[in-house]
């Protein structure tokens, strides 16, 4: 353990950063899960829905730091991409 006071509030902002960014990143996995299992289904209402909602929760990560813009970006359009292939 760190012995300088700045050191120790580091550690514990980085623990919380840390916690937090891993609870946004596992619930953008979870909307992403929920694009790919109603494609699965062949839901073509299912997956615009959980599309856009998988959208958000990307973009809302990314605007926090999470994702890098690109990233981001190629997530969202794969998705897409395959949601519209189902035509």
């Amino acid at each position: 353990m760190a012995n300088i006071k700045s050191a120790k509030k580091r550690i514990l902002v980085n623990k919380k950063r840390a916690e937090r960014n891993k609870s946004i990143r596992s619930s953008v996995k979870t909307a992403i899960k929920k694009v790919k299992v109603a494609i699965d289904a062949n839901d073509k209402a299912a997956a615009s829905a959980a599309l856009l909602a998988a959208t958000s929760a990307i973009d809302k990560a990314t605007s926090k730091g999470i994702y890098h813009k690109n990233t981001a970006s190629r997530k969202v359009s794969r998705l897409a991409l395959a949601v519209n292939k189902m035509a």
